[in-house]
Parts: structure tokens; C-alpha cells; sequence
């Protein structure tokens, strides 16, 4: 059972379509509420993908998980092979310094992010690599989701049990990672990360390219862009003052912890500046400056 904040003007169509989702997943289905705030409560099997499907819909939290006797993901027998009983973890990471992260934390690592989409064979093949019976997948980037979703198909044809948590930024997959733990039950890790996940507001910064129309408006070469989950808000001249209003941006919704993820070609000195700036708010801010050698994006950031 969980809790389901969505947007008023959208919350009929995407909580209409959440019903028929979780109705293919699972039995017992009750949906009240409406029209930004709905009370869930379903029975299935993979607790996981029914945390998957509401986060497409809204914002889950509350979530409560019961187990019930007899369901197919207790019943299963194990898998023939060298598999462990174990619960594995695949991430897809933009840069090297990612990819550190993420392996810290038990991940087998994907190389791709942001116009570097990975295969669903090498999604698949990492996969593989966790050598676990169950394995969630953060693919970090919205143009991977589907690739992973595929390649989580083809596992589950195996006998793999994999759930997709649909993370689709870098430190959206940091959160999610942070509170990862292969010895607790599948779906408690999953909803669990699903929540940290789910938490995790996101920013970037980047500089033009080319001239072009934005949903922020017309940018020229050189202009430095501000994006916020995933689309362009500002445009100004200077990457540092671009960068500070999306941190404003991010924290209008509150939050207790900033991660900046600096890039690849040395933006150190702007990801201190940002970092400070952060820290002289007075909010008592807990500001972590990580490299993540990303291209494309001097700085991504996330705020929690």
C-alpha cells in the first residue's frame, strides 16, 4: 500500500492509467483519492514493478509492504547454474568518476548516459555479471529506460528476476545506490530505492552548441543552458550564475542534502563556487562535491 501525490490538472489520466498497469501486475486492486494525493493498496507478486509503474504516474511514498505466504516470488524454485540466491545491482553511469561511485556501492557498471545510450546487450551482459538470482537495474538517463526495460525482459525469460527502477538521471542513481542493500529481501531494496530515487530533484548545466529554440527560449553558441529534470529553464552568460539559479530551483521544493557531480575539462573551480554558495544559504545544508567526468555537462546536480 502506498500514498500517490500527481499532478491535479493530469492525476485522472495518469492514476486511470496506473490501474491498468497494476491490474495486469496483481489482484486486490483499491485506488481512492484524487486529485493530487490517492491511497493505492494491490496485491503482487514483484512489489518492485508496482513501485516502477506508480513512480511513471506521480510521487509513491508511505509505501508498506506485507508479505503474504505463497506468492510466486517466494514459491520459485532456484534457477539451475552457478547462481547465487543474492540480490544484484546493474547502473549505467555518464563517466568515469560515476562509474567509481556506482561500483562502490556493489554495482556492475554500464558505460553510457545522455546521447551515449548503451545496448540492451551490454545491459543484458551486466546483468549477467551480478551472478545474482535477482537484480535491479538503474539506467539513469530517460533514452536508456527503455533499452533497460528490454533487456530486463530478456533476463526475466531466463529465470533472472529483475526490476527496472526508473531513474533517469546520474544522481537520481546515486540516491537510488546510496541505500542499496544486497542482504535485504528484493522487493524491500527495490522500494527502498525506488523512494531514495523518487526523492532526488535533478539539475545540470551545460553550453550551447548551436543556435537553437529551447523551452526556455532562444540560445545562441556559447550561452550557458540550465536544466532541471530534464528540461532547459534558463539562459544566460555565465555557467557560474546559470548554475545558482538552478540550485535555487531545486531547493524552492525544500531539501536537506545537494550533490554536485562535476564534469569532465576541469570545472572544479566552478563546482567550489556553486558549493559554497550552497553552504552560505544558512539551511544547514549538507553539500557533497563528487567527481563524476561526465561530458557534456560541467555540473549535474541533485538535491534530496
Amino acid at each position: 500500500m502506498f500514498l500517490l501525490d500527481t499532478d491535479p490538472q493530469h492525476g485522472d489520466e495518469r492514476v486511470g492509467a496506473l490501474r491498468e498497469r497494476l491490474g495486469t501486475l496483481g489482484d486486490s486492486l483499491v485506488v481512492v483519492g484524487g486529485p493530487d494525493l490517492w491511497q493505492v493498496h494491490v496485491h503482487v507478486a514483484d512489489a518492485g514493478a508496482a513501485v516502477e509503474r506508480a513512480i511513471e504516474a506521480g510521487r509513491p511514498h508511505q509505501i508498506r509492504i506485507t508479505h503474504l505466504g505463497g506468492s510466486q516470488a517466494e514459491s520459485a524454485p532456484a534457477q539451475p547454474g552457478h547462481r547465487t540466491p543474492s540480490t544484484g545491482l546493474v547502473a549505467c553511469a555518464a563517466g568515469p568518476g560515476l562509474s567509481d561511485l556506482f561500483e562502490s556501492t556493489g554495482a556492475v557498471v554500464v558505460a553510457g548516459g545522455p546521447g551515449r545510450r548503451p545496448s540492451t546487450a551490454a545491459i543484458l551482459a551486466a546483468i549477467h555479471r551480478t551472478q545474482a538470482t535477482e537484480v535491479a537495474v538503474l539506467p539513469n538517463d530517460a533514452d536508456t529506460l527503455s533499452v533497460a526495460r528490454i533487456a530486463a525482459a530478456s533476463a526475466r525469460s531466463e529465470g533472472i528476476r529483475v526490476t527496472v527502477v526508473p531513474t533517469r538521471a546520474q544522481v537520481q542513481g546515486l540516491a537510488a545506490a546510496a541505500v542499496h542493500d544486497p542482504d535485504r529481501r528484493f522487493d524491500d531494496d527495490v522500494v527502498s530505492m525506488s523512494a531514495a530515487a523518487g526523492a532526488a530533484r535533478d539539475g545540470a548545466v551545460t553550453v550551447a552548441v548551436r543556435n537553437g529554440l529551447t523551452s526556455a527560449g532562444e540560445c545562441r553558441i556559447g550561452d550557458a543552458l540550465g536544466v532541471l529534470d530534464g528540461d532547459f529553464v534558463v539562459i544566460g552568460s555565465g555557467l557560474e550564475t546559470v548554475a545558482i539559479d538552478v540550485l535555487h530551483r531545486l531547493l524552492a521544493s525544500g531539501g536537506e542534502l545537494v550533490t554536485i557531480v562535476v564534469g569532465a575539462g576541469g570545472h572544479d573551480s566552478l563546482a567550489r563556487t556553486v558549493a559554497a554558495h550552497a553552504r552560505g544559504l544558512g539551511r544547514g545544508l549538507e553539500v557533497n562535491v563528487v567527481d563524476g567526468g561526465q561530458p557534456r555537462y560541467p555540473l549535474l546536480i541533485g538535491v534530496e
